[in-house]
Formats: structure tokens, sequence, C-alpha cells
């Protein structure tokens, strides 16, 4: 038997699915020297606006208040992970809520990179084009982790993430420990 709670508000699902999106669009399938890849620069830049603003003002789980960066809970949630303890976040983990950070600031950087990039104070400066793709692999790396992360934590506590970041709702085992 499950509980289901309502955590992902619709700004925060469409704002993950859509970063996802042209993000992977633009590492993938965008030639870096063509205007869409900018332009979708300039969307991702608009996203991480938004997710900055709305960490303020959104929903309870979206308000960074509900998941500061909190490196003693982060280290709780990995003697969770090796001593087996499943307690469940309903909002972001411990864990998570580092992720979310970093991949923020790393999207920032790249952003601002980028559009530097293409200004006359900065064009072709090559420490400039090195910070850019140094924050662009990062970011790489980083998604990598938290995909492995996500779907490793889903296994180990029972919750779908994934599903939960489409539908909106936490389905999570009664006899599972909710820590808040």
């Amino acid at each position: 038997m499950t509980t289901r709670t309502k955590v992902w508000d619709p700004v925060v699902r469409v704002f993950h699915w859509t970063l996802v999106t042209l993000f992977a669009a633009n590492a993938v399938l965008t030639d870096p020297e063509h205007k869409i890849h900018h332009y979708v620069g300039y969307a991702i830049a608009a996203l991480v606006l938004l997710r900055l603003a709305w960490g303020l003002v959104g929903s309870r789980y979206a308000r960074f208040a509900s998941f500061p960066p909190n490196p003693r809970a982060a280290l709780e949630q990995l003697a969770d992970v090796l001593t087996g303890r499943r307690r469940i976040h309903l909002g972001h983990t411990p864990l998570g809520a580092l992720m979310i950070y970093n991949l923020l600031l790393a999207l920032a950087v790249i952003t601002a990179s980028g559009y530097a990039m293409t200004t006359v104070a900065f064009w072709g400066v090559k420490w400039m084009e090195e910070l850019h793709e140094a924050a662009v692999t990062w970011a790489e790396i980083s998604v990598l982790v938290h995909v492995a992360a996500v779907i490793w934590e889903s296994r180990r506590t029972g919750v779908n993430l994934p599903r939960a970041m489409v539908t909106g709702y936490k389905e999570v085992p009664e006899d599972v420990m909710i820590a808040e």
C-alpha cells in the first residue's frame, strides 16, 4: 500500500522536462556556431531565471527554503544509503538539493559565458571559450550522476522518482519513514 502526495507543481515539471530537452538538443543536435544553438541557450537562460524566481515564490516543494543546501543532511542521507535505512523526503533530498544548486550554477555559467562569447568584448577570447566548454562538461557529468542517483534512489526507496516528475505525485510505501 502507498500514500500518494502531491509534490511537484506544473511549473517545476515543465521546467525540468523542457530543460532536459533543450540541454540535450544543444549538447547533441545543434552546431555551436549556428544561431539555433544560441537561441536554445537563451531559452535555457530564461528557464534558469524562471526557476530562480519560482524558487522564491513557487509552491511548497519548489521553494528553495524547502531544500536549503545542507552538507550535514547530505551526509545523513549518505549514511542512510550505506546502512540501508529507507527514509523518504517528500520534496528534494539533501543530496538532490546540492545537485540542483550545482546544476543551476553550471547552467548560469554556461549561458553567461555563451552569451559573452557573442559580444564584441569576448568574441574569440580563449579563456571564455574554455570556461564555457568546462562548464558544459561539468554539467554533462552532473546530469549523468543525477540520472544514476535518481535510478538508484528509486530502486532503493521504492519511490518512482521519474514518474513523480511526470505526474507531480510521489507514491510512498507506507512502511517507509518520511523525513522532513
